[in-house]
């Protein structure tokens, strides 16, 4: 079984768009995508500096897109039984698995980015990386400190989330054998704090009549396949406010015999993941049009 993974975030530098731009017919999808997310996409991927493309309301439906650009220039698809996103990849995933529409998935998008960047400018809250320790002990430092366990990524790497002054605690105070990094974003996703982005992405998801998946599909909140669009679609609302457990998600590919790996723009966090926590399993990270042959020679099961 092959899969395509869909990031929530990557290499999205300055300029990264570009190559894209290239492709046949990608400019005119850009634009499509720039309407229906209320984003410039195009300006935002090829002309703005690196603080302008971090905003969350711009970063969210830009990594989107550059997911779809790049899912749309993969050429044949029918060997790819099943896919997945992590944290805002979960919409590029659900448009790739037909459960929402293109337009649908930019549209939900642009919607949690503002409602997520709102929510943050509520309070001062912010993330960090844990690296290496023993989960547990890593689980129980953050609850001592008030603090959420956002993203459980697999593969020894653990995101905290909470208030600015906890996770200044945390990075003087680490736990034993970790090394804890500040991220850079905006506020505390996937926890408590983005409770109005709940509401407000599910306000605008009632407008929309997803599909049943056409491939296999996993969830953030679980691991575990999700049969029906309308389930899906519930659960990409709670997850704006509900840990990423690609953990689980990653076990899920393993368990269900997943034999290769094709990440999408902006690419190669999640197959830096999965190297560790699936060792053996071939995967491409498809940062540029360059990476499409190896993507495809992969899909088709001669080797690159």
């Amino acid at each position: 079984m092959i899969i395509a993974v869909f990031p929530g975030q990557g290499s999205q530098t300055p300029g990264f768009l570009a190559p894209w731009l290239q492709l046949d017919g990608a400019a005119d999808r850009l634009a499509a995508y720039s309407e229906w997310s209320g984003v410039d996409l195009i300006a935002a991927g090829t002309e703005w500096d690196a603080d302008r493309i971090r905003d969350t309301q711009v970063a969210q439906p830009l990594i989107v897109a550059a997911s779809l650009l790049s899912w749309g220039a993969l050429g044949d698809r029918s060997r790819i039984a099943g896919v997945a996103g992590h944290s805002v990849g979960e919409f590029a995933a659900a448009a790739a698995a037909g459960v929402l529409t293109e337009e649908d998935a930019l549209r939900l998008v642009g919607i949690r980015g503002r409602a997520m960047a709102q929510a943050a400018a509520a309070e001062r809250t912010g993330m960090s990386a844990i690296i290496g320790g023993d989960e547990a002990a890593n689980v129980a430092r953050l609850d001592e400190l008030g603090l959420t366990p956002a993203n459980y990524n697999g593969g020894g790497q653990l995101v905290a989330a909470g208030a600015l002054d906890a996770l200044q605690t945390l990075a003087a105070e680490p736990p034993a054998g970790t090394r804890v990094i500040p991220l850079q974003v905006a506020g505390a996703f996937h926890t408590r704090y983005m409770g109005s982005a709940v509401d407000a992405l599910r306000q605008a998801a009632a407008t929309v009549a997803p599909a049943d998946p056409a491939v296999t599909i996993w969830s953030n909140s679980d691991g575990s396949g999700v049969a029906a669009g309308a389930e899906f679609l519930d659960l990409l609302v709670d997850q704006v406010a509900s840990p990423v457990r690609w953990d689980l998600c990653m076990a899920s590919f393993g368990a269900d015999g997943v034999t290769g790996i094709v990440e999408l723009s902006p690419a190669g966090t999640l197959v830096g993941l999965a190297k560790r926590a699936l060792r053996g399993v071939p995967s491409v990270a498809v940062k540029t049009p360059d990476d499409l042959p190896a993507a495809q020679s992969l899909l088709s099961g001669v080797d690159a």
